[in-house]
């Protein structure tokens, strides 16, 4: 217990899934997290039921104003930032002769410029509170090309790097920031029950997701959560510039 213990920890689209998964299992172990999402009800609510040591800031992780207004919030507030974890995301479908210019724009704007925006605003003030971590969210999909996916795929993709070139700048700095990416397979989190629940045969698709991974299931929100545990904490003080893959074996099939 207490592996992360005093923290204050900065987490994007809070209000559910994999986001809700981490600040609950940061707030375990010690941490005080403010999550953040654009679904204001939702995330007060997260926030609520996470209980006393989590708070709500509502923010649209694609807005640089908000961003920079957010972690004036918290340096004035707070004073300090020890981790940020960027996990608000969305799954764009298509192929290439499907999608739009505008949605494919919109994948890499939530997807990749949110977290160029986000360790931008965020690592001064956390290097001005002698260091800390950051997790950025990619995806197994980074690695694991679909044909209906050019966007997601592409986007994901690009996450990684952007991680390590910015690791590498933390690095050059000696300014006591990690930045690692985190990439997990399907995992069976509200959204992913919805997209299920949408096709014509609900139980052959829960089958085909759960068999792409070779050891046979889903993932549960908890397996990525106990990782961004061990991320934001001292535990993995030698980790920067990594991606952590945790897909069950599917980028390897």
């Amino acid at each position: 217990m207490g592996r992360v213990s005093g923290k204050l920890v900065l987490l994007t689209g809070g209000a559910m899934g994999l986001g809700k998964a981490a600040a609950k299992a940061l707030l375990d172990q010690g941490a005080q997290v403010i999550i953040t999402d654009i679904d204001e009800a939702a995330g007060a609510a997260a926030a609520e039921e996470l209980g006393p040591e989590c708070s709500f800031l509502p923010q649209d992780v694609t807005d640089w104003d908000r961003w920079q207004e957010l972690i004036g919030e918290v340096e004035a507030s707070h004073g300090r930032l020890d981790a940020l974890v960027n996990n608000a995301a969305v799954t764009v479908f298509g192929s290439i002769a499907d999608i739009s210019p505008e949605d494919f724009r919109r994948c890499y704007t939530v997807d990749v410029d949110s977290i160029f925006m986000g360790c931008k605003a965020a690592i001064p003030l956390m290097a001005k509170s002698g260091g800390g971590s950051i997790v950025n969210f990619s995806s197994a999909a980074a690695n694991k090309p679909n044909a209906d996916l050019a966007a997601y795929n592409s986007a994901k993709a690009a996450v990684p790097m952007l991680t390590k070139s910015i690791a590498l700048y933390c690095a050059r700095e000696q300014n006591r920031v990690r930045v690692n990416s985190v990439q997990p397979g399907t995992i069976l989190t509200p959204n992913v029950e919805s997209v299920i629940a949408g096709t014509p045969d609900p139980d052959a698709t829960r089958e085909a997701f759960s068999i792409a991974q070779p050891i046979g299931r889903m993932g549960e929100p908890e397996d990525i959560a106990h990782l961004i545990v061990y991320l934001v904490s001292d535990e993995s003080k030698f980790a920067t510039g990594a991606p952590f893959i945790v897909d069950g074996g599917l980028s390897i099939a």
